[in-house]
């Protein structure tokens, strides 16, 4: 069974071809280079890009995966959550295919894509565990009982880990997008050297708050800048990381504990961490919890994710009526 699965909910266009649950063709253009000179990602032009990569990305999937689109028996496609704009240029491109070659179409929710992410990596775990996702747009932890079950235990109040790391990097004067540029200096600095604030909130939550620590590094900038010293930016992304890396790694074992699943699972953009992947490792350990991480390249958007979660969506309930529209607010919490 061939499946082609296309995703564009925020700023990449991505399409894949997987031959039942292996991936034999994976493409994906990024939008950084455009959304860069603005510090984020502006919605119109992303919708605009979309419209300009959609067909070249789906035709380049194809031809990777050395098959016709006559060959494909399923077609899986983002919903929702994300950018109205972008999402309904994949969408809309996915029904009209669907529509002209009368192959089956399914609508995926992106949580799902992510939280199942891991399937595409050769390490794959039994269910249930508990999955913490984590990119610029969610920061949520879900328990997963099946291909298709999936209840969110907890998510962020405000902004998302990785908007976080933007916001600091922007702050910081480093480049968009700001995750891995944090990182990057955060590799040579003092985890320990600046006492930044965790937000635990409720001593039962499962829910994130990173705004308090946002306004905590802009707080610590504006002290320094005042006194007129230099400021370190190797200890600031070092103690900022590790206070976000604290909390998302006690919060996904504590919900672990409590819903007595002996597996974790990460997924998004953020579970491409160094750091954050060191700890969980180093956390499990001490904890007999089991630890599972995508492959890199699946950490961020990208159609394989979709295409394999699409297959499961269409096991289950069949394929996808073509006037259903895109949401940009995931059902799944």
């Amino acid at each position: 069974m061939y499946i082609l699965g296309i995703e564009s909910s925020c700023d990449d266009t991505a399409a894949a071809v997987l031959k039942n649950d292996t991936v034999v063709a994976n493409v994906l253009t990024s939008q950084d280079a455009v959304h860069t000179k603005f510090g984020g990602v502006v919605p119109e032009l992303a919708s605009r890009k979309h419209l300009e990569s959609i067909h070249p990305v789906v035709e380049k999937a194809l031809e990777n995966a050395r098959i016709k689109l006559t060959d494909v028996d399923l077609i899986a496609v983002t919903r929702g959550p994300g950018l109205l704009g972008s999402l309904l240029v994949g969408f809309s491109y996915a029904k009209a295919l669907a529509h002209v070659t009368r192959i089956p179409l399914v609508g995926v929710d992106h949580m799902a894509g992510h939280i199942l992410s891991i399937f595409l990596s050769a390490n794959r775990p039994r269910f249930p565990y508990i999955a913490l996702i984590v990119s610029g747009g969610t920061s949520a932890i879900y328990l997963a009982e099946s291909f298709t079950s999936f209840t969110c235990l907890g998510r962020t109040r405000d902004d998302a880990a990785g908007e976080a790391f933007d916001k600091v990097a922007k702050l910081l004067g480093l480049p968009y997008p700001g995750g891995p540029h944090v990182s990057k200096k955060a590799g040579s600095g003092d985890p320990s050297a600046i006492k930044f604030p965790r937000s635990w909130l409720e001593d039962d939550s499962l829910d994130f708050s990173f705004s308090g620590l946002k306004t905590a590094v802009l707080n610590y900038v504006n002290k320094v800048k005042r006194q007129g010293q230099d400021l370190n930016l190797e200890n600031i992304c070092a103690s900022f990381q590790e206070a976000v890396v604290d909390v998302l790694v006690s919060k996904t074992i504590f919900a672990a504990r409590q819903y007595n699943t002996p597996r974790i699972v990460i997924g998004g953009g953020v579970s491409a961490n160094g750091r954050l992947r060191e700890s969980f490792t180093h956390r499990c350990d001490l904890e007999d919890l089991e630890f599972f991480a995508p492959d890199l390249n699946f950490c961020t958007d990208n159609g394989a994710m979709i295409g394999f979660a699409g297959r499961h969506v269409y096991e289950q309930s069949g394929k996808m009526e073509l006037d259903l529209d895109a949401y940009s607010r995931s059902p799944l919490g």
